[in-house]
């Protein structure tokens, strides 16, 4: 039986040191309660090896018809992060050993470990992800009314077919006390592996994933703080430089002789020349930081002495949300930048709104939950 052992620990070690596509690795924000659930269920070959068993000969051997059964499971589970989870799994109903019969349950709480996305990075398009799990639980003899406590250890192979469906090839190995199986009948002289009843199996079953599947990046807040001060740092050159114009326009008009009566110039219409971004939470339409709208006040301002038109534009990110919920949050997402703008003294009739719904045209996704405001002829 230690071969087979053996055979099953280089199995797993083999497994796990295999490499698949690497992938770079991230942070990932941590999932709702309801998000990465999953349902199991399979159909195992299992082989006992009681404590009493060994008079019968050939013990090694997990093909003896006297030791084996076929047996079902079910499981359900969730994954807390892309690496860690936990299950709750229930195996039995025909069990055999030392040529008898019988009926049982073994239910099993279980921590599972990711190796694919533990060791190569988080990647959601990975076809095969090897598991390794242990845990701690209890089984019934339902034939003696025998109860007992065991531990268990293995490697789960899913094999993914859709973000949803997953087929499943798992081995492992389950310890209980000795008489679960054998009846009492130990001899105390009996160490390691033949002191306690032991089994081994192979099971081919199905994963079914519940709720949302997945993980989103952490959003790179230095990235974030550092598009707001480019833009802020750019918006303000250009105030600078048209402040300098206006000065020198008027020291020339304040030279000429006679000195015409015109007008103050209007700053440079270049003044600015490319959209000012709002950011938004997922789902959400009021502005997610107060800082953004320092930018759209300088807008404001620049609107109201050169009596221009604004053009605000709202986007939702395509990676969520259906498109008709994309469309209202585009939407909202503009009337509440209009509605700020209005507040710092742009006239409503000067504003015009547009909702371009779910986009993808910004890395990371964050960034095009936004809104944005330009200055139009």
């Amino acid at each position: 039986m230690k071969k087979v052992l053996f055979t099953l620990a280089f199995a797993i070690v083999s497994v796990a040191a295999m490499a698949q596509t690497p992938t770079l690795k991230h942070s990932v924000a941590t999932n709702p309660f309801w998000s990465n659930w999953f349902i199991q269920g399979g159909a195992q070959w299992t082989a006992f090896y009681p404590s009493a068993g060994l008079h019968l000969g050939n013990t090694e051997s997990p093909f003896k018809s006297w030791r084996t059964n076929p047996q079902a499971s079910v499981a359900i589970g969730k994954w807390f992060s892309p690496e860690i989870g936990l299950r709750t799994k229930v195996s039995g109903i025909w069990g055999k050993a030392l040529d008898t019969s019988f009926k049982y349950w073994n239910a099993q709480e279980q921590v599972l470990f990711n190796l694919g996305h533990l060791f190569a990075g988080y990647n959601p398009n990975r076809v095969w992800n090897p598991i390794l799990f242990g845990g701690v639980g209890l089984a019934r003899n339902m034939s003696t009314n025998y109860y007992a406590m065991g531990v268990s250890l293995g490697l789960l192979n899913e094999f993914q077919v859709s973000k949803r469906l997953a087929v499943n090839v798992e081995l492992g190995w389950n310890r209980f006390e000795n008489d679960f199986v054998s009846l009492g009948m130990v001899n105390n002289d009996q160490r390691g592996w033949d002191s306690h009843d032991n089994y081994i199996y192979a099971e081919l079953g199905l994963t079914v994933n519940l709720g949302r599947v997945g993980w989103n990046a952490v959003p790179d807040v230095d990235a974030i703080n550092a598009l707001h001060q480019s833009e802020l740092d750019a918006l303000n050159a250009r105030l600078r430089d048209a402040l300098s114009d206006n000065d020198r326009l008027k020291n020339l008009l304040a030279n000429q002789k006679p000195a015409p009566v015109v007008e103050t110039p209007a700053p440079v219409k270049e003044f600015i020349t490319t959209p000012v971004s709002v950011f938004f939470d997922i789902n959400k339409t009021n502005v997610a930081s107060q800082y953004d709208l320092v930018n759209v006040k300088a807008v404001a301002k620049y609107a109201v002495n050169n009596n221009s038109n604004l053009l605000v534009k709202g986007y939702a990110d395509s990676a969520t949300g259906t498109p008709e919920r994309n469309q209202k949050l585009s939407e909202g997402r503009a009337e509440t930048v209009k509605g700020h703008l209005v507040e710092m003294g742009v006239p409503a009739e000067k504003i015009s709104t547009e909702g371009c719904g779910g986009v993808d045209d910004m890395s990371p996704i964050q960034f095009n939950r936004r809104a944005t405001v330009q200055v139009v002829e």
